[in-house]
């Protein structure tokens, strides 16, 4: 499982409702990542709420994509704006928001939230 992340891992498949404003809200509850200061492993939840255009992500290629990053040292921040983009590449939605919600380290909880198009109103609860 060495193998580095990249956005042509995500498959994708064909809308079946291209012209309807709808919005998909994929929860990633197991993602882990490495400290690239400690090497310590970084625990979080992935959440992608996107509106597709003409393809949607398959989610068993989302969720191997998503293991890549387990032996990669990455600070959240560059990870968020990763996953994104790599998202945006490969899907090519309307708009997208990603959000990173990572467990405590030393008592400092962190969430990182990405946005592409008009990604607010993707999701009106955030």
């Amino acid at each position: 499982m060495d193998q580095v992340p990249s956005a042509d891992q995500l498959e994708t498949f064909s809308n079946q409702h291209p012209g309807r404003d709808y919005s998909i809200e994929i929860v990633c509850p197991e993602f882990t990542s490495l400290c690239p200061k400690t090497g310590q492993p970084d625990f979080g939840t992935i959440t992608y709420t996107y509106t597709p255009a003409e393809r949607c992500v398959e989610l068993k290629s989302l969720k191997l994509y998503l293991q890549h990053f387990r032996n990669q040292g990455v600070f959240y921040e560059h990870l968020v704006n990763r996953l994104l983009d790599d998202f945006v590449t490969a899907c090519k939605p309307v708009r997208c928001l990603v959000v990173g919600k990572f467990t405590p380290r030393g008592g400092i909880t962190t969430s990182v939230t990405c946005t592409y198009g008009s990604a607010t109103s993707a999701n009106p609860s955030h």
